[in-house]
Formats: C-alpha cells, sequence, structure tokens
C-alpha cells in the first residue's frame, strides 16, 4: 500500500509540471544544441522632410538636407518678428534644434494639431508647438 502511494506521487508530480519545450528557431549542431539566429530588426527610412512648409501670417518653414545623415538645414519665419537658420537633427520621425537657447522639435502631425485655423484639415504637417505649425501641399495628380 506504501508502494502504491509513493508511485502515485511520483506520478502526479512528474505530470503536474509545465511540458518542456521541444521546439527551435534555430539549427541543430552537430553536439546536439541549438544554434539560434537573431537577426536585427529592420530600421525605418527616415521620413522625408525636405522642401518648403506654410504656416500662416508669414511662417514658414524650409528643410534642406546637409552633407551628413540625419542633419538637416532649418531656414525658418516662426512669426513677424523672428526668422532664422538652425542645424536639426533627425531622431526617428522628429527633427530637434536649438532656437535662441531652448530646445525645440518639429512632429509630424496634421494640420489640427498645429492649433491653427488656417491649417485645418491639412494632412502633412509638421509641428513646434500649439500655435507654430507648417503644412505641405501634396501634388495632385
Amino acid at each position: 500500500m506504501k508502494a502504491l502511494t509513493l508511485l502515485t506521487a511520483a506520478a502526479l508530480t512528474a505530470c503536474s509540471g509545465p511540458a518542456p519545450d521541444t521546439s527551435s528557431d534555430g539549427n541543430m549542431t552537430s553536439a546536439g544544441s541549438v544554434e539560434r539566429k537573431v537577426s536585427a530588426p529592420k530600421s525605418k527610412p527616415a521620413p522625408n522632410y525636405t522642401g518648403r512648409w506654410i504656416g500662416v501670417e508669414g511662417m514658414v518653414l524650409d528643410v534642406a538636407p546637409t552633407d551628413t545623415p540625419g542633419h538637416y538645414a532649418l531656414t525658418m519665419q516662426w512669426d513677424l518678428d523672428n526668422k532664422g537658420k538652425f542645424d536639426g537633427t533627425a531622431t526617428g520621425d522628429t527633427i530637434s534644434f536649438d532656437r535662441k537657447g531652448i530646445r525645440e522639435t518639429l512632429r509630424p502631425t496634421n494640420g489640427d494639431a498645429t492649433g491653427l485655423k488656417y491649417l485645418l484639415g491639412k494632412t502633412d504637417c509638421l509641428t513646434v508647438k500649439p500655435g507654430e505649425g507648417y503644412c505641405r501641399e501634396r501634388l495632385s495628380r
């Protein structure tokens, strides 16, 4: 009876754990171990923001590539009284730049996100902050 109880306990213990993983996503080596292949994630190409972007009341943004990949020359008129040239650096789908000692970032948005009435409904825009945004028109076919 004692042997039957031990045998039952041993059988239940053996069945209670998870099943071992026998799948493989690699190649078997001659020693019997699995050699896993790891591939790097494919990076998306940076968006093309080069060209002229129009804001409201004379606001304009010109984005030009430089000789360094991921860097842009930005020429901006961001309100009636202020304009300048800045070095921009792409990170993902944004372009960061320093303007008057403040780190600013151009983000892809739509016209509604700019907060500017004239740009409502536009679909291809870059916004720095509410009240400062620039959009471009797509060429019609």
